[in-house]
């Protein structure tokens, strides 16, 4: 038995690289000028397409004791499932919002790296001084 390999119409296939089932939220505080959760304390980052990927947290600086409770929650390993229990409990003193993972992220850290980055020159610059200090 012979096998033609010499096909016009055949083409050689390759297994497409899936893209990255990279999820990124804000990690939210209660801000006391405000009264609302809206206080940006970190970006946590989850690789989705991964079973044992750690999660990647980038922290906003000089919010040590504000970011507290997101500490205590992530202080266990974290799942995609503790992040949906987390959005369903949110609007107390914690909250958790999506956000599209930035274009040109080289990998999960890059893109926490870039969130956090916009987050420190846009929207933590707009946000009137906390007022507990």
């Amino acid at each position: 038995m012979t096998t033609d390999t010499n096909h016009p119409d055949a083409e050689t296939t390759q297994t497409p690289t899936a893209a990255p089932a990279w999820r990124l939220w804000i990690l939210l505080v209660w801000h006391p000028a405000l009264g609302l959760p809206v206080d940006p304390v970190a970006v946590l980052g989850l690789d989705e397409g991964q079973q044992q990927s750690a999660p990647v947290v980038r922290w906003v600086p000089l919010v040590y004791e504000a970011a507290d409770p997101w500490r205590e929650r992530l202080s266990a390993p974290t799942t995609s499932l503790d992040i949906e229990r987390w959005i369903a409990q949110s609007g107390g003193v914690c909250a958790i919002e999506p956000v599209d993972v930035p274009d040109g992220a080289l990998d999960l850290t890059h893109a926490a790296d870039l969130v956090l980055d916009a987050l420190l020159a846009e929207v933590i610059l707009a946000l009137p001084l906390r007022g507990d200090s």
